[in-house]
């Protein structure tokens, strides 16, 4: 079965759609939790399906050195392996280009081992064929991802290598049940996301992620380079936002066309004690809580709010206890899957500028 994308429904430029993958279909806008080395840090596969996960997210980088795609492979692949039967996704270890900052040739990418130092060069091809071995309904392609701000000059080397490497992905990727993705990238500069589309879609892949941004562009500039970007994308298609998860840039993004979205922050900001909340966010760290016999959130579902108090968790949480990381990112993660079936449900309404209103409301209150 081929991955595709279908609209059932518009409310100004948001879109209501259900992307088709041979593990099951994901309801858009989805917001894909992300499992790095084949899992959510403190979660496992049930924790997922039970906070209403979709689709998950995980590293090719990471999961090619540690424990290797050929064991995976043999192992049914990460579905198999991780005990997840749903939709994946595996980004191309295009990340690690930014945070590891390793050297970067026209033929590929040369990293040191974060495990044992030894020394790894990914190509665009190398990074298709591990992912096809992983086995994920949606690879991507290796792009080049530059910190803003940056010259002009680097940015623009960063987009066309970004494409050249995706002519040669294309090439390379011969997996008929799994979809490869473009990217998109340019940094925040208009002109150069609009060409970077344009060319990114001529080449024909089923779906687009948009690349190079939440590394360092403020919220106005991040926009502006989203509807550039859009712009240029064929309608029919999936547009996914790689890296972001905030609810105002999500909110933002969806608003202006964008289907799907990542980002590691539910999770790693729950390690250090932040709950997500509809009316803000806030540290369970703080001394007013320790007395405070409320959920977390009020009218939340998850395991965390219908069972502990604040005062427990923030109790957990000072005692360095780990099933505090667990109760604050299941709870983390489960505001962020309301969020996404809040807006879906808006969307199809015709109400989502409406409820994006409500909601930025009730954050500033």
């Amino acid at each position: 079965m081929s991955v595709r994308w279908e609209k059932l429904a518009e409310s100004d430029r948001a879109r209501l759609g259900r992307l088709q993958t041979p593990h099951g279909p994901v309801d858009t806008p989805a917001f894909m939790p992300v499992g790095t080395r084949a899992s959510v840090k403190a979660l496992d596969s049930a924790d997922l399906e039970t906070l209403g996960a979709e689709m998950m997210l995980a590293n090719t980088y990471h999961l090619m050195l540690r424990p290797g795609a050929e064991l995976i492979d043999g192992l049914g692949g990460l579905h198999g392996f991780a005990r997840w039967p749903h939709p994946m996704l595996t980004d191309s270890g295009g990340y690690q280009v930014f945070s590891l900052a390793p050297k970067v040739t026209e033929d590929g990418v040369a990293f040191k081992s974060t495990y044992d130092g030894d020394r790894v060069f990914l190509t665009p091809e190398g990074s298709v064929a591990v992912q096809q071995l992983l086995g994920a309904d949606i690879a991507m392609q290796l792009d080049v991802l530059v910190g803003l701000p940056a010259p002009r000059a680097e940015v623009e080397a960063a987009m066309e290598r970004t494409l050249r490497w995706g002519e040669r992905s294309l090439d390379a990727h011969t997996r008929a049940d799994q979809a490869l993705f473009g990217i998109v990238q340019g940094g925040v500069d208009p002109e150069m996301r609009a060409a970077s589309a344009a060319a990114t879609a001529d080449l024909g892949f089923p779906g687009f992620g948009i690349g190079g941004l939440s590394v360092g562009e403020g919220s106005e500039d991040r926009n502006m380079a989203i509807d550039a970007t859009v712009a240029e994308l064929p309608d029919g298609k999936v547009r996914y936002v790689m890296g972001l998860g905030d609810t105002e840039g999500v909110l933002d993004a969806i608003a202006r066309g964008c289907d799907l979205f990542d980002c590691v922050w539910p999770t790693r900001l729950a390690r250090h004690g932040k709950v997500f909340t509809a009316a803000g966010d806030y540290s369970i760290k703080r001394a007013e809580f320790a007395e405070d016999d409320r959920p977390l959130e009020e009218g939340c579902d998850c395991l965390a709010c219908s069972r502990y108090s604040r005062a427990y968790l923030r109790h957990l949480k000072r005692t360095g206890e780990l099933s505090a990381q667990r109760l604050l990112s299941i709870h983390n993660l489960r505001y962020t899957m309301r969020l996404m079936s809040g807006i879906r449900d808006a969307i199809e309404h015709d109400r989502f500028e409406e409820f994006r209103a409500e909601r930025a409301d009730r954050r500033s209150a």
